[in-house]
């Protein structure tokens, strides 16, 4: 399986993704809204994008439809209830689904509601296990709920999906929001020394070679993975006193993304 991530440069900070097949050059792409370079990347490789994935139904993720459709006679996958928000989708996917890229690549996809209701992310096993979480999982972070979406179910997606997956599962989110999200965690875990080690590192970094994450490195600096954090805790009480002397790890999750959201 062969990774190339796309930062597209704009002001919400997308990131977007092909994932290609080494032998036969079958790529899938995830999110392309910048379909330009998506495709630009495509052609430079010698890849044939074959699949359009979807994460979820927001615009940012799904506005490059068309024109690689257009130019590639692309299937369009996404969550199976997404129908109604994506047009043109041609397969409907549930959790357990494989999505298969050329001869060898396999991704197995999630539910993961929470940010919206009909959001999936892509999950790759084997010696090189990786996320492709939209806007799920952030680097350092979690995604709102806003449009759509519910803080109590994300909290559910990240303590039963993704907080149990496999330290080297390497993080590939739709945004780089690395830099706010680490300033966060350090609001509310001022002694968390890896936070503020790996904030020194991605401070002023250019995002297009910027770093990637694993799952054993959001465990100790993302906020919404260290739910029984003393710090975490104590700091949070501060903005929320009434919150119980030994709150719940829900209760916790939902306070942060409130806190989160005007931060």
């Amino acid at each position: 399986m062969i990774v190339e991530r796309i930062w597209t440069g704009n002001a919400y900070r997308n990131f977007n993704y092909l994932i290609a097949c080494p032998d036969s050059g079958e790529a899938l792409a995830i999110d392309p809204l910048d379909h330009q370079k998506c495709l630009a990347a495509a052609k430079a490789k010698g890849w044939q994008i074959t699949q359009i994935l979807n994460t979820h139904e927001h615009h940012d993720h799904t506005g490059g439809n068309e024109a690689v459709v257009a130019a590639t006679g692309a299937k369009v996958l996404a969550h199976h209830r997404a129908a109604a928000h994506i047009a043109g989708v041609d397969r409907g996917l549930q959790a357990g689904d494989v999505v298969r890229v050329g001869k060898h690549v396999e991704l197995e996809c999630l539910d993961t509601p929470g940010h919206t209701m009909c959001h999936v992310c892509l999950r790759a096993h084997g010696d090189e296990p990786a996320l492709f979480s939209g806007d799920t999982l952030f680097n350092a972070g979690a995604g709102n709920c806003h449009n759509g979406g519910d803080s109590s179910v994300l909290y559910a997606t990240f303590a039963e999906q993704l907080a149990g997956l496999p330290p080297a599962t390497r993080i590939y989110p739709g945004h780089d929001y690395i830099e706010n999200n680490l300033r966060f965690t350090l609001a509310r875990e001022p002694d968390n020394q890896a936070a503020q080690a790996l904030l020194a590192q991605v401070s002023g970094q250019d995002p297009a070679a910027g770093l990637v994450t694993t799952m054993a490195q959001e465990l100790q600096v993302n906020t919404f993975l260290r739910l029984d954090s003393p710090s975490v805790i104590a700091q949070l009480r501060e903005r929320f006193p009434e919150l119980p002397e030994q709150p719940d790890a829900r209760t916790v999750f939902v306070k942060l993304r409130e806190l989160r959201n005007s931060w």
